[in-house]
């Protein structure tokens, strides 16, 4: 049996890191010159491990028991695509619900930059229809159709 790529050995590096919630061993997983790209939210992109580092401070913080799993992967070269859910309880007694897909690229055994797909759940916005008529700006009243 073979070894496990370096994608792949960051992987459980950084998942066992979450789930212990030891953060130098998280931040230790990520270059320092880690980039991160959020394309759904481009101002939430950034660069460097220090804001790995103070982004996780903030959730060990406030969500003490979070626990992630990694819901599936595929490998490609040195860019390991991923699936994850992050559950857990948040400081102030909400649930914490996180679910979507982190593109990483891996250089030297690092994470050296993700595109980051990972959103809070949410279930209160409504149907698919909904969804689509808020994602085109139509109102409920411009929905209505016209006398025939």
């Amino acid at each position: 049996m073979g070894t496990a790529a370096p994608a792949e050995e960051v992987l459980q590096r950084l998942l066992g890191a979450v789930n212990a919630h030891r953060l130098d061993d998280l931040a230790a997983c990520f270059s320092p010159d880690y980039f991160n790209e959020t394309p759904a939210h481009p101002q939430r992109g950034f660069r460097g491990q220090d804001q790995v580092r103070k982004n996780w401070v903030e959730i060990f913080s406030q969500v003490p028991d979070i626990r992630a799993r990694v819901r599936g992967t595929a490998l490609q070269d040195d860019t390991l695509w991923t699936e994850w859910e992050m559950a857990g309880t948040r400081h102030d007694g909400a649930p914490f619900l996180m679910r979507g897909v982190v593109i990483f690229s891996v250089t030297n055994g690092l994470v050296s930059s993700a595109r980051f797909y990972l959103e809070p759940v949410e279930d209160a916005s409504g149907d698919v229809n909904a969804a689509v008529s808020r994602v085109l700006g139509n109102t409920p009243d411009s929905r209505e159709q016209a006398p025939s």
